[in-house]
C-alpha cells in the first residue's frame, strides 16, 4: 500500500533528521566492497590510486550511446515508496518538502573508472535522485518499522551493489578538501560546510568539505555539455558559487580564459602556488552519491589573495571557519562529527598522503 503525503514527509523529515545515523546502519548492509581508508565510504577495486593523481593527468572519455542502467527508480519497487500521482522520487520531493536548489540539469554520469582514465554519458539530475534519495528514502523508513537486522528493503535489493556503474545512474560530485597551507610556519588549515537540509536535495544536516559540487555542465546546450567536460572547470566554479557566492547563472558559450578567477586559480596550478589531488572514487553507502575525492592545496598568501576572508554562509548552508589540518581535528571529523562519508574519506586520504600533499 503506498504511504499518503503526510506519511510521506514524515519519512523524508526522519531521513533529513538522521541522514549520519542511518548511513552508518546502511554501511552494515554492504560486507563486500572495500572502504575509502577507514571510512564507511564504499569503493571498489582500482578506484584508490595507491598515490594521489595529479588532476591534469586525469583523461575523460565521452560516451555518446552508452546503455541504460539497469535500474531507473520507475520500478514497481520505487513506486511502492511514493504517494498517488508521483510517478518517481523527485515528483514527491518536488511537492511534498522542495528543497531550494533543485531543478533538473545536465548531469554527467560515471560509467567506468581506469585511472587516468574517467569515462561519462549524459544524464539528468533527476535521475540521480529516483535512485539514491529513493532507497535512501526506503531505508529510513525501514529502520523506522524496526526491521533492522541487515536486511535490504525491496528496492534497494534491486539496485545491488552500489559500486556498480551499470545498475543505476551514477551522476558524480567533486569533493574538494581545499588546504592553506603557510610554508612559512607549516600552518595547514581547512574549510568546512555544513549543509542545511532545507536548502539541499542530497546531504542536509552533514559537514562536508568545500567545495563540493554535482559534476555536470555550466549551461543547458550542445557546446556545453562538451566544452565543460572538465573537472577543473567545474572545480573553478564551485569556488567561485560557495568561496565568494556568486551565483550558477554563466550563459551559453562562457568564457573561462577570460574570467579572471579561472585564472588566477589556473595561473596558480600551472606555477606551482597550487596543486589539484585526486585521492579516488567512493559511494555513499546510504544514497549511493558517487564522489570524486580530491584535494587542491594553495599557499596562505594565495589562497588569501583569491578568497580573502570565506564567507559565514552560502547557498546551500553554514561555512564553517578555517579548521587546523591535524591529526586530532581529522580524527575528530572523520569518526565523531556527523560527516558526509565522502567527506570523511578525503580527509582520511589526504591526511594519509600529507607528505605527498604538502
Amino acid at each position: 500500500m503506498r504511504p499518503s503525503g503526510p506519511e510521506w514527509a514524515e519519512v523524508r523529515r526522519r531521513l533529513d533528521g538522521h541522514r549520519h545515523e542511518l548511513a552508518v546502519a546502511a554501511d552494515r548492509l554492504y560486507p563486500g566492497p572495500p572502504r575509502a581508508g577507514s571510512t564507511r565510504l564504499l569503493t571498489s577495486d582500482g578506484w584508490i590510486p595507491a598515490t594521489p593523481l595529479d588532476l591534469r593527468e586525469v583523461r575523460l572519455r565521452w560516451v555518446e550511446d552508452a546503455p541504460a542502467p539497469a535500474v531507473t527508480g520507475r520500478e514497481p519497487e520505487a513506486a511502492a515508496l511514493l504517494p498517488e500521482g508521483a510517478g518517481a522520487y523527485p515528483d514527491a520531493l518536488g511537492t511534498l518538502a522542495r528543497p531550494r536548489l533543485f531543478e533538473d540539469r545536465t548531469c554527467y554520469r560515471l560509467l567506468e573508472v581506469a585511472w587516468p582514465e574517467l569515462a561519462f554519458t549524459r544524464a539528468r539530475y533527476f535521475d540521480g535522485v529516483s535512485v539514491g534519495e529513493a532507497a535512501a528514502h526506503e531505508f529510513a523508513a525501514h529502520e523506522s518499522a524496526g526491521y533492522g537486522g541487515g536486511q535490504q528493503p525491496p528496492f534497494r535489493a534491486l539496485v545491488g551493489d552500489p559500486t556498480d556503474l551499470r545498475r543505476r545512474p551514477a551522476l558524480c560530485a567533486i569533493s574538494m578538501l581545499t588546504l592553506r597551507h603557510d610554508r612559512r610556519t607549516g600552518e595547514t588549515s581547512f574549510v568546512l560546510h555544513w549543509r542545511d537540509p532545507a536548502r539541499v536535495a542530497h546531504a542536509g544536516g552533514l559537514f562536508q568539505v568545500m567545495p563540493v559540487g554535482v559534476f555536470q555542465p555550466a549551461h543547458e546546450s550542445a557546446g556545453a555539455e562538451k566544452a565543460d567536460l572538465d573537472l577543473w572547470k567545474c572545480v573553478v566554479r564551485e569556488y567561485a558559487e560557495e568561496f565568494l557566492g556568486r551565483g550558477e547563472e554563466y550563459g551559453d558559450g562562457f568564457d573561462y580564459e577570460s574570467w579572471p578567477l579561472y585564472r588566477l586559480l589556473t595561473d596558480a596550478r600551472e606555477d606551482g602556488r597550487a596543486r589539484s589531488l585526486v585521492l579516488g572514487v567512493g559511494v555513499d553507502p546510504l544514497t549511493f552519491a558517487t564522489d570524486f575525492l580530491t584535494a587542491t592545496v594553495l599557499e596562505a598568501e594565495t589562497f588569501d589573495a583569491v578568497f580573502g576572508e570565506v564567507a559565514a554562509s552560502n547557498s546551500e548552508g553554514r561555512v564553517v571557519g578555517r579548521v587546523p589540518f591535524d591529526a586530532e581535528t581529522v580524527r575528530r571529523y572523520v569518526r565523531d562529527e556527523p560527516m558526509q562519508a565522502a567527506g570523511a574519506a578525503v580527509l582520511d586520504l589526504a591526511w594519509r598522503h600529507r607528505e605527498a600533499l604538502l
